[in-house]
């Protein structure tokens, strides 16, 4: 078990440019859009986000961006970690846990904890944990990249990652697992693409499950996206223009990866990178709001 680095030198290829501008974006307009959530991912620690290696995902890059602390743990490791209803928990692609694990796993989400699982955590982590809920629909996707919609508005994990002229594009790793969901009524289905389910029968891309005091967050495939297409000549364009589209300047230490990129790559980037902050942001504002109203309570008892 480790702490890495919450600040890793990115690898000099396209994608590690990309989610480096594109971490530096979300973080620049949650900072102007939604000061609260600003102060509260500067105040995360790295016992706060607790992410489970993965042999496929790797959710902490996209983490290491944002320069956001984490505590990594390898897969089998769980045990070794406190796990508190204040955290979030990410299990990375494929969430091969022992029964010890996920029966653990489960228990911290009951009591108010958060889980983010991404692709084949689905049937190893999230139906085995919380069964009818949602499952995997045994039709693999091939390796393929689909437009996504937000279909919840008013989530607000949502708060600007889609928004004007945006058209992200989500990969799929070959063999993604569809999401199906089993109770309606429980599940809500947050991101969606109709080509997806027209493909491969299903459209969720991410859910969002209540259970007990806490919740499930699930994407299907990979967070840290290996790739994605340009199929439109507003995709194609140079880097800056997306930059032009938010009214934003590139600042000056990122004008050289921003040359190598065009707008798909930036907008699929900035777009993963805002969500994920938004969670993070979300769940350390709620932990916040519940330790000072026990404190209070505590006061109130101290003084009778």
């Amino acid at each position: 078990m480790n702490s890495p680095s919450p600040s890793p030198q990115p690898a000099r290829d396209e994608r590690a440019k990309a989610y480096r501008a594109g971490a530096r974006m979300a973080k620049e307009r949650i900072t102007r859009e939604a000061p609260l959530d600003a102060a509260a991912l500067e105040a995360v620690e790295a016992s706060d986000v607790i992410v489970v290696s993965g042999q496929y995902d790797h959710v902490e890059q996209v983490l290491g961006a944002l320069e956001t602390p984490f505590t990594q743990v390898a897969r089998g490791q769980l045990s070794q970690v406190e796990l508190r209803r204040e955290q979030l928990l990410i299990v990375n692609c494929p969430g091969e846990l022992p029964s010890r694990d996920v029966a653990r796993i489960r228990d911290f989400v009951t009591i108010g904890g958060s889980l983010f699982t991404t692709d084949w955590a689905l049937r190893n982590v999230v139906e085995r944990a919380f069964p009818g809920t949602v499952a995997y629909n045994d039709r693999p996707t091939r390796d393929d990249v689909v437009p996504v919609e937000v279909l919840d508005h008013d989530n607000p994990f949502l708060r600007g990652v889609i928004d004007g002229r945006d058209e992200p594009q989500w990969w799929l790793e070959g063999s993604s697992y569809p999401i199906r969901v089993l109770d309606p009524d429980r599940v809500r289905v947050l991101i969606a693409s109709r080509e997806l389910g027209r493909r491969y029968g299903e459209s969720p891309v991410a859910v969002l499950i209540p259970w007990g005091e806490g919740e499930i967050f699930h994407m299907i495939s990979h967070y840290y996206l290996q790739r994605t297409e340009f199929r439109s000549a507003r995709h194609a364009a140079k880097a800056d223009g997306y930059y032009a589209e938010k009214g934003m300047a590139v600042l000056a230490d990122l004008k050289s990866d921003i040359d190598d990129l065009r707008v798909g790559d930036v907008e699929s980037a900035a777009s993963s990178s805002r969500l994920v902050a938004n969670v993070i942001a979300a769940k350390k504002r709620a932990a916040s709001k519940a330790a000072r109203v026990e404190r209070g309570g505590a006061g109130e008892e101290a003084s009778r």
